[in-house]
C-alpha cells in the first residue's frame, strides 16, 4: 500500500512537471511566432532615418543644397519613394525619412557613389558659405521597418 502511494505520488508530480514544462515552453516560443518573418525584411518598405545638426543660420543653405545635390539624384535611384524633411528649431536638429521600396534595392547603392554626392553636398554648402568646412554633423543614421 505504501509502495503505490509512492508511485501514485511520483506519477503526480512527474505530470506536473510534464505540463510545466509544456506551458513554459509555448510562453517562450509565443513572440517568435508573432516576429516579423526575415524574407519579408529586404522586401519590404523600409524607411532610411537621418538626423543631424543643423544651426539656424544655415538653415537656408542647407535647404537649398538639400534640393540642388540630393533630389536629383535620389530622384533617379531604384526604389525611391520620396523623403520628407523636417526641422526642429528648439534643437536645432533636422530629420530626414527617406522611403525605399526595400532594402535590398536601398542597399544596392555602392558606397562610392553615395560618397561622391555627399562630396557635391559638402562642397556645395562650403561654397555658398564661404567656409572651409561642412558645418552640418550627421546625429544618427538608421532605419525603420513599416508595421502592418
Amino acid at each position: 500500500m505504501k509502495i503505490n502511494f509512492k508511485i501514485i505520488e511520483k506519477i503526480k508530480n512527474l505530470s506536473f512537471l510534464f505540463i510545466c514544462l509544456f506551458v513554459l515552453l509555448f510562453q517562450i516560443n509565443s513572440p517568435i511566432l508573432k516576429a516579423l518573418p526575415m524574407d519579408t525584411y529586404e522586401s519590404g518598405l523600409i524607411t532610411e532615418e537621418l538626423r543631424l545638426k543643423i544651426p539656424s543660420e544655415f538653415k537656408k543653405i542647407w535647404l537649398q543644397a538639400e534640393k540642388e545635390v540630393w533630389d536629383p539624384w535620389l530622384s533617379v535611384q531604384d526604389g525611391f519613394l520620396g523623403r520628407q524633411i523636417f526641422w526642429d528649431k528648439e534643437k536645432e536638429e533636422a530629420l530626414i525619412l527617406v522611403n525605399w521600396e526595400n532594402k535590398k534595392l536601398w542597399k544596392s547603392i555602392s558606397m562610392n557613389e553615395v560618397n561622391k554626392i555627399q562630396e557635391k553636398f559638402e562642397e556645395n554648402v562650403k561654397t555658398s558659405l564661404k567656409i572651409n568646412v561642412n558645418p552640418f554633423e550627421l546625429i544618427y543614421e538608421g532605419e525603420l521597418v513599416k508595421e502592418g
